[in-house]
Formats: C-alpha cells, structure tokens, sequence
C-alpha cells in the first residue's frame, strides 16, 4: 500500500495529504461542537448560554479568512494549514483544565482558537488544490471533482463527527475524549510537518496586505452571492430548526442531534457528486439557475407548514439540502477557478471571508427571528436572500 502510494505522481500524494489533512480536522471539529453542546448542557448551562460558547467561532471565522488568505499567499499554504492544525491541539489542550475552569469565558476563548484554526486549514485546503491541478479545459473538469470531493468528504465527515463526539462522551468522557481527539491531530500535524511541499501556494511576489481585499469584479460579485446563499441556510437552520424540532416535535438532545448529523453526511455525499448533477462545464449559468431553483422552497415550506408539518418540514428539509449542496459545491468549484493563479488563497480567503459573514448574519438572525416570528418568519427570510443570490449572480460575467 505505501509502495503504490508513493508510485503515484507529486500531485496526488500532495492532494492526498491535503485531503487527510483536512477530514482528521473536520472529524475533530465536528465531535468537538457535540462534546460543548452536549457536556456543558449536562453542567446546566442554559441553552443561550451554549450559543454563546459559539459565537466567538463564527466571528473569528470573518477576520481569519481575510487575514488567512494574505498569510498563505506569503508564507505558502504549508505553514497556513499546519498553523491550522497546531491552533486546534491547543484549543482542545485549554479544554484539559479542571472542570471548574471550565467558565464561559474560558471556553469561548478556546472556541474562538478553533474558529481560528478551522479557518485557515479550510482555506488551506481549497486554495492547494488550484495549485496541483493543470489549466485548461481538461484541468477545469478536474478541478471541479476533486473540489466537489474535498467539500463534499468534509461536510460528511463533521456530520460523522456529530456521533463521534457523543460517543466519546459516553464511552470516556469529556476530558478523555478531548485528549484522545488532541493526540490524533497532533499526529497528524507531525506528518503534515515531515511531507507537505515547503512552497505550497506561496506567492512569487509577496503581497502586501492592503492586497487582502479583493480587487476582482467578478470575485466581489461571487463573495456577496456567497453570503446571501449561507445567510439564507443558516438563518433557519442554526438556531430555529433544531429549537422548532425540540419544542414543537418534541424531540429529544439526541434524536434532534442524530437527525441534524445524518442531514449533514447527506449533504456532503450531494456536494461529492455534484459535478455529475450539474455537467463538467459548470458555469455563471449554472450558479443562477441552481440558486432560482432552491428560492422558492423556504416560501413554499412556510406556505404548507401548518397543513402537514412533520411531512412539509421534513421532506422540505432534505430537498433544500440537496439542492443547496449542489449550490454549494459550484460555488466552491467557481471560486477556485477564478482565483488568480499567483497567490491564490488570496481570492479564496476574501471568498471564504464572505461565507463567514453569511454564516454570522444568519445565526444572529436566526434567533432573532425565531423569538419575534417564529420558524415561518425565518423561512420567508431565507427565500428573500436565495433571490437576492439569484440577483447577485446575474450580475457574474459571462466567461465565469
């Protein structure tokens, strides 16, 4: 097995180890978002002040992916994404003290680390593989499946994460499973360390930081589209969603949580095969027509809600995902074909910034809304930002 490995060209084993890299962090961040939630609800935290522990994460995941994406571009992409690894062994090792430590400040701190960490390995990762696939046509269509691999591979795994961090909670505990996770990535960050190319995706001319806004029209264009489309998923599948499912349904921790993570592996296995839904030759025309596709389906759950609940709700919940992981994984596609070449996390990071702050907005409004208008009012929200994605992306060129 290591002779074939190594027979394989320079590319594929980098890729391969870009790949690795990023699904032993993804598992370790998905189990550790179930071990917070979980553990310190067991404490008797309120459910605020759960969310709270999280909202650090997201903001951090903004400034990271601005300030990531000009580190890359001068360091290489190498050090960006072992500096990703590295943060998350430390944030897991703050969780190690003494359960009474363990204050919402301190563990908003470490939150905030894993925010840090998760975002520079995740840009990372998406701006390596524009470096090891070849221009052209033919490198277009691969570029296409081997972003829709990794998206979709790391979307699947953060749901299997979901159980592994519940399951590590009940076998071991917290403190044993927050060890185990922090061995295993400290591992993995000592072979990222001995076999990642030194000069991945490090800038020929070092980029000044004034640099990290982006200077393209069409990536602007790409970024706001991004943010409405993961405002508008996160605006009621954050916080309303799950709170409706509780209360409503009646649904327990678990069976909220198990159905959330099985949604989350289906979604990554959509994004994996998306460039078979969609064609290889993927485009603007493409982006517009997927967004219009998935607009009108928040509105129509919201219309039919109190006809059927369990049917519209849930039946809706898993068309929406599947068209919005198609949706996704052209997004991903498209922003890394348009990076310039030289320098590429450059763009990726200001488009990864844009997700980020899609992420925020939804979240803050996520229960914002829930509280004033319930789970229909962030449905009719969600519907008006997948047009306002719609909108945006006409406005792409046409050779995107």
């Amino acid at each position: 097995m290591i002779a074939r490995v190594a027979a394989l060209p320079r590319e594929i084993r980098q890729y391969l180890l870009v790949t690795g890299n990023y699904w032993a962090f993804t598992l370790t961040d998905g189990a550790l978002r179930m071990l917070v939630v979980l553990y310190f609800h067991s404490l008797g935290y309120s459910a605020l002040e759960v969310a709270l522990l999280f909202l650090f994460y997201e903001f951090f995941g903004v400034v990271t992916n601005l300030v990531g994406g000009w580190l890359g571009a001068r360091l290489g992409l190498n050090r960006t994404m072992n500096l990703g690894l590295g943060l998350q062994v430390v944030a897991l090792a703050m969780l190690l003290v003494p359960v009474a430590w363990l204050s919402v400040p301190w563990v908003m701190a470490a939150q905030a680390l894993s925010g840090i960490a998760k975002d520079l390995n995740k840009m990372s990762a998406k701006s390596a593989i524009k470096t090891l696939v070849p221009a052209g046509d033919a490198g277009h269509q691969s570029l296409y499946r081997w972003v829709a691999l990794l998206t979709g591979s790391k979307n699947a795994l953060k749901g299997v994460g979901f159980f592994l961090g519940g399951l590590l909670l009940t076998l071991i505990g917290f403190q044993g499973a927050i060890l185990a996770m922090a061995v295993m990535l400290a591992g993995v960050l000592g072979l990222s360390l001995l076999r990642l190319d030194a000069d991945l995706g490090r800038a020929k001319a070092k980029p000044k930081f004034r640099e990290i806004l982006s200077k393209s029209r069409a990536i602007n264009i790409l970024s706001a589209a991004r943010m409405c489309l993961f405002g508008a998923r996160d605006v009621w599948f954050v916080v309303a969603l799950p709170v409706f499912l509780a209360t409503q349904f009646g649904w327990n921790s678990w069976r909220v949580g198990g159905f959330l993570a099985l949604w989350v592996i289906g979604y990554g296995a959509v994004q994996a095969v998306a460039p078979r839904i969609t064609g290889q030759a993927a485009g603007r025309g493409s982006a517009i027509a997927w967004a219009a596709a998935l607009a009108a389906l928040p509105a129509l759950i919201a219309l039919l809600l109190e006809v059927q609940p369990h049917i519209v709700l849930l039946g809706g919940l898993m068309l929406f995902g599947a068209i919005f992981a198609v949706n996704s994984s052209l997004h991903s596609f498209l922003i890394v074909r348009m990076a310039r070449s030289d320098g590429v996390s450059l763009d990726v990071g200001f488009y990864y910034m844009a997700n980020a702050m899609g992420r925020l907005i939804g979240t803050l409004l996520s229960g914002w809304l829930y509280l004033t208008g319930g789970l229909v009012a962030t449905l009719w929200v969600s519907s008006a930002m997948l047009v306002a994605t719609v909108v945006i992306s006409l406005a792409l060129p046409r050779e995107a």
